[in-house]
């Protein structure tokens, strides 16, 4: 387990990382607005890993529930949105 002082130079190292990923993957994206697609995946994909999230587990479920996403964004942030899947669980558990 890391000490608090361990966490914070181990935050501020991931971040540099992920800056200088981001600055480097600008010159593979050919327009703008494909620029601005990889800075939002990037972003998403950094967030997932500061909270421990899974970036390919989170980004699927985000696919698969469109619908309850659209209606509360706030409830599927990654470090949130496992526990949305579980109330939504027993949810369907209790209707059934």
């Amino acid at each position: 387990m890391r000490t608090r002082k361990g966490r914070r130079r181990w935050l501020r190292q991931q971040i540099l990382l992920a800056r200088k990923a981001a600055w480097e993957s600008r010159l593979v994206y050919k327009t703008e607005n494909g620029d601005e697609v990889g800075d939002l995946f990037m972003s998403l994909i950094h967030t997932c890993e500061l909270n421990e999230v899974n970036p390919f587990d989170y980004l699927t479920e985000l696919q698969k529930h469109v619908p309850e996403l659209a209606k509360a964004p706030a409830a599927w942030m990654p470090w949130n949105y496992r526990a949305t899947l579980q109330q939504q669980a027993g949810i369907i558990r209790g209707s059934a």
